[in-house]
């Protein structure tokens, strides 16, 4: 499966584009929408950079999350999760009790524990409060009928 648009948007809207670099509240340097591989004190980039910088982050997610779940999701389902492992990274949802829940078949079960993830620093943040809840909502969302596999072309169009 591949990111929607939807998908990408709600990454976009969380993330935020920083086109210099900072610390995030736990001291990670970041760039762009969220990237924290490249990022380094006093680094600047393009809107440009920051579009191939997050198609790069996502096709890595993508990848993750094809191969971490076991069960089949609808887009909305895979759209969370990437979202979720975006913003967390591979690491964590590896070693989640989401994922554990999930590949088990328990649907509700894995929805429930978005809201488990919402500290920064070590205390409740709220901004991941809020993209915890719209994670959630999103997987919780059914889909009526799974659009075809061919997103790139449409997320290229939002990037």
């Amino acid at each position: 499966m591949r990111l929607s648009p939807k998908g990408l948007e709600l990454i976009k809207a969380h993330e935020g584009l920083r086109l210099r670099a900072y610390q995030d509240v736990v001291g990670v340097w970041t760039v762009g929408y969220g990237n924290t591989g490249t990022a380094k004190p006093g680094m600047t980039i393009t809107n440009e950079r920051a579009d191939e910088l997050l198609r790069h982050d996502v096709e890595q997610f993508e990848s993750a999350v094809n191969n971490l779940v076991h069960v089949p999701l609808n887009q909305n389902q895979f759209d969370a999760l990437i979202s979720f492992a975006f913003n967390l990274g591979r690491a964590a949802l590896y070693r989640s009790t989401l994922l554990r829940k999930l590949n088990a078949g328990d649907y509700t079960g894995a929805a429930a524990e978005f809201g488990r993830w919402v500290n920064a620093g070590g205390k409740p943040w709220p901004g991941l409060i809020r993209r915890r809840k719209e994670e959630r909502e999103l997987f919780e969302t059914p889909v009526e009928m799974d659009a075809p596999n061919d997103w790139y072309s449409e997320v290229d169009k939002h990037l």
